[in-house]
């Protein structure tokens, strides 16, 4: 199956739903790729569609910019390829404000405040409901995104009825899928920004993407506007104060660490990415195998306020 996608995707073996002929209706699960005739006839048979969100930020000297959205893409690519089921174009900007960093530093970040990345997210979901999707499944690959998007997620839902999720297909400070692959410890933080999960990755999207020369282990530290007797070990708004996490502050990224790189990604392996892409499409595929059986009402579909 072609994907206009500029590189060569690694092959992904569909989940067997017995649904050969459909599949072999479409050239792409990439909407974009598309014809108007090809939605319609989705459309007939299926109504969800995975939308990729992420961002556009630092990650260190060695990883690109768009590292969380290849995390949104690849998966959300491998879910459809697995299951048959119809991907839109990223949303590539995001909620990253702590990314910025000083006026003329060159870090690159883009970031959107809340208000347009939760007016983007509804009008996407309430454009492809007005055509007769049910299903929205947001699939995330940054993690300051989870801090706003509640509303917006609500808002969609209340206001339509169409079941509407949010999927969370990385690590950070929290194992899940990824027990017993990565082998940095817990402190040398190996699901965090540009560490061994996030650039074993990359390895796995595009090597030539990837700056190992550059790759170096940087632990986080306690921003100089806090007294000593605060301890920060993550990439977390909290820090512990006599052992516990009670306290949160609005930090900038680079007041607790230098570099943009939170961790050890002196380890990180193409293979471990690809098994890391394996592990997180899986189970996310079979979670969305599960919600369309759920039963679903729309009860507003016409996208009206869709000008200003």
């Amino acid at each position: 199956m072609h994907e206009l996608d500029g590189r060569t995707p690694v092959p992904v073996d569909p989940i067997t739903t017995g649904d050969e002929e459909f599949r072999s209706k479409f050239i792409s699960w990439q909407m974009a790729d598309l014809t108007v005739t090809d939605i319609k006839e989705y459309l007939k048979h299926k109504d969800l569609v995975l939308v990729p969100i992420a961002s556009t930020e630092q990650h260190g000297p060695h990883l690109p910019l768009w590292t969380d959205t290849i995390t949104a893409m690849e998966v959300s690519r491998r879910v459809c390829h697995k299951i048959g089921v119809l991907r839109t174009p990223p949303i590539w900007m995001g909620y990253s404000p702590q990314h910025m960093h000083e006026p003329n530093q060159g870090r690159g970040t883009i970031t959107v405040r809340s208000s347009t990345l939760l007016a983007i997210m509804y009008d996407v979901a309430r454009s492809l409901i007005h055509h007769g999707f049910n299903r929205i499944i947001f699939i995330n690959g940054h993690g300051s995104n989870i801090k706003v998007v509640d509303p917006i997620l609500r808002k969609l839902r209340y206001e339509t009825g169409a079941l509407i999720s949010f999927v969370k297909p990385y690590m950070e400070n929290y194992v899940g899928l990824m027990k017993g692959l990565l082998e940095n410890p817990p402190e040398e933080t190996p699901g965090w920004h540009a560490s061994e999960l996030e650039t074993s990755q990359d390895l796995a999207w595009d090597p030539n993407i990837v700056r190992m020369d550059r790759a170096e282990f940087t632990k986080c530290h306690i921003p100089e506007f806090l007294p000593k007797s605060f301890e920060k070990k993550d990439g977390m708004p909290d820090v512990e104060f006599d052992g516990y996490k009670y306290f949160t502050f609005p930090m900038d990224h680079h007041e607790f660490i230098e570099s943009g790189v939170i961790g050890n990604p002196t380890r990180a392996t193409a293979e471990k990415g690809e098994e890391a892409f394996r592990r997180f499409s899986d189970h996310v595929a079979r979670g969305i195998l599960e919600l369309m059986n759920v039963k679903v009402e729309v009860k507003n579909r016409e996208f009206v306020d869709r000008v200003l």
